[in-house]
């Protein structure tokens, strides 16, 4: 997610190098600045499906970087951020107080995506963190009466063994037709938990966990899929989402748990959670292993014997905290498909700045060495199983085509590549970039508005049509 004219032969940060780059970092703040305005005004107007939506980069921050020098600008894009958001008029998380203490606080969200809503929520700590980083575990209740299904978030979050940890609980806004939490407002209130987190830096941005029980079963399941490059693991927990809902190549790369009652016979749970198990093991066979012999589906997926649709819920949390995040594999599988409508601009690294078509589209990117090559297909779907009381489309059949059309921006680092020496880009088999990558401020502070995150602050990027 973001964003001097600069021809110094060397910079050995001096008094005079370091004046320069404190104006340059005022501009890229104030860049960063604009760029969150301009987002909260459409909000307020009509943000619908665009929320994070990014102002254009000012051209006069463009700049080629000496290779020698990118940590040091990376850092002063990530400060920038940091700034700029800590000075945008909005409500703030709370700070996190014991979880014991049960302390809670609100965030109104947009109008526009969903009306009268607003997000109680429980934001504390567990115990202590011996290096200062906090794992964050985002838990999403179930569909009872939400006053209820609230309170028990808290007693399960101190009673589940995994401290030390920092817990955000959000209580559901409304009932009824909004009782989801993949709606828009909710994908809002959850990347602003993350994007606030993050620039709070109390947390430790790759061990981010996110679980639920029934409706939150669901819920975390959608949103595993969805946001699976910034999770480290995901535990959706007596659930079970038709898998067109949670493609399961997304969750390549993170720890995915997921534990339902056998007996548990309620909109098919029992069955949709075997037919996510049959479709991540199928998923491991193919790809058992990345470019770098690490190990790219890293499930556990049971039907739990005897026990319907109450589980023994402590199994989860302990089992995902012994993931940490690899912001950079080099195997990213990612199927681009919509919740409520709206579609993620980019996942891991690449990032979509034309849909090749309506339809959904997968991504397919290895990096061997210095060649990357990605695969982009159209999707399309057959449902071969649906259910005739309920009307729920169970099981399908997937069908792929060669994607022409689109654009994407792929982003690199030296943990992918060897900048230092000439990358080579395949698209559909055909090369369509070879040469030095060449880092600059924009890649930078573009990625940064792109993702967030402090270990994507990009300093090359290679805008690529097919």
């Amino acid at each position: 997610m973001i964003y001097m004219v600069m021809a110094l032969a060397s910079l050995s940060y001096s008094t005079q190098t370091m004046a320069q780059s404190q104006g340059l970092q005022k501009k890229v703040n104030a860049y960063f600045l604009q760029s969150l305005k301009a987002q909260q005004k459409a909000l307020e107007k009509d943000g619908k499906a665009e929320f994070s939506k990014n102002t254009p980069l000012d051209t006069k921050l463009q700049a080629a970087i000496d290779g020698k020098d990118i940590a040091n600008y990376q850092k002063m894009v990530w400060t920038a951020w940091c700034d700029a958001n800590k000075n945008l008029q909005e409500e703030k998380l709370i700070e996190p107080e014991d979880l014991t203490l049960a302390k809670s606080s609100s965030w109104n969200l947009p109008q526009c995506l969903e009306p009268n809503a607003v997000m109680p929520y429980y934001y504390g700590k567990k115990g202590v963190a011996a290096d200062g980083k906090f794992p964050l575990f985002l838990y999403v209740h179930g569909s009872g009466p939400k006053d209820h299904e609230w309170s028990n978030g808290i007693k399960l979050g101190l009673s589940f063994q995994d401290s030390p940890s920092i817990y955000f609980i959000p209580q559901i806004p409304n009932e009824g037709e909004y009782y989801r939490w993949w709606h828009l407002s909710k994908q809002y209130a959850f990347e602003k938990l993350i994007r606030q987190n993050l620039v709070k830096g109390e947390v430790d941005a790759n061990r981010l966990y996110v679980f639920g029980i029934s409706e939150g079963g669901y819920g975390s399941q959608r949103l595993a899929s969805f946001y699976a490059d910034y999770w480290a693991a995901a535990g959706p927990m007596a659930g079970g989402e038709p898998l067109k809902n949670a493609p399961v190549e997304n969750c390549a790369n993170i720890g995915f748990s997921f534990l339902t009652g056998a007996d548990d016979t309620g909109f098919y749970r029992n069955d949709l959670t075997w037919y996510t198990q049959v479709a991540f093991d199928s998923a491991q066979l193919a790809r058992p292993l990345s470019v770098d012999k690490t190990p790219i589906f890293r499930h556990r997926i049971q039907l739990l014997p005897g026990m319907q649709h109450h589980i023994t819920y402590g199994l989860t949390t302990p089992w995902l905290k012994q993931f940490v995040r690899n912001p950079y594999p080099k195997t990213v599988l990612w199927e681009d498909f919509e919740m409520d409508g709206r579609h993620r601009s980019g996942f891991y690294n690449l990032q979509v700045l034309t849909r090749p078509s309506e339809s959904r589209t997968y991504y397919e990117m290895d990096i061997d060495k210095n060649v990357v090559s990605i695969k982009v297909s159209n999707v399309d779907y057959t449902t071969i199983l649906k259910d005739k009381q309920w009307g729920i489309d169970l099981k399908f059949n997937r069908s792929y085509s060669p994607a022409t059309g689109g654009k994407l921006r792929v982003y690199l680092n030296d943990q992918l590549v060897n900048l230092n020496e000439p990358v080579t880009i395949m698209v559909n088999g055909k090369q369509v970039f070879h040469g030095i990558a060449k880092a600059d401020l924009q890649a930078m502070v573009n990625s940064c508005a792109e993702y967030f995150d402090p270990y994507r602050v990009y300093p090359v990027a290679i805008d690529l049509a097919y």
